[in-house]
């Protein structure tokens, strides 16, 4: 079963590369990919806490997050609020490939996906 859920996640990932791909904005391919990281700031929050970072780094992997902020680019014909939820979307999809799920409250090797090795 998890080898189903890790091919669907790159299922996930490869559209957001698509989707980046469609997105014309002035921007050159190594821009995207240092965009492709940022997300990963929300760990930041664990400096303060396990459950401020918690929330925080779930905000940044939430996939719900990056689809409301994507749509509400492409409603509002806003290119740089479409990439932002593209980019929330397959740093995601990315991250649950290699098992960094959602975190708890109880510390972050503790996620969605079970316990991180």
């Amino acid at each position: 079963m998890k080898q189903i859920l890790k091919l669907e996640e790159v299922a996930m990932f490869g559209l957001s590369i698509f989707l980046l791909s469609q997105i014309d904005l002035q921007f050159s391919w190594w821009v995207y990919i240092l965009l492709y990281l940022a997300p990963d700031i929300g760990m930041v929050g664990y400096s303060i806490n396990k459950s401020v970072g918690a929330v925080i780094y779930n905000i940044f992997h939430h996939k719900a997050v990056a689809i409301v902020i994507a749509l509400t680019g492409l409603m509002l014909h806003n290119d740089y609020l479409l990439l932002t939820g593209v980019i929330l979307f397959g740093h995601a999809s990315m991250d649950r490939i290699f098992g960094y799920g959602l975190k708890y409250f109880t510390g972050f090797k503790q996620t969605h996906l079970g316990i991180m090795k």
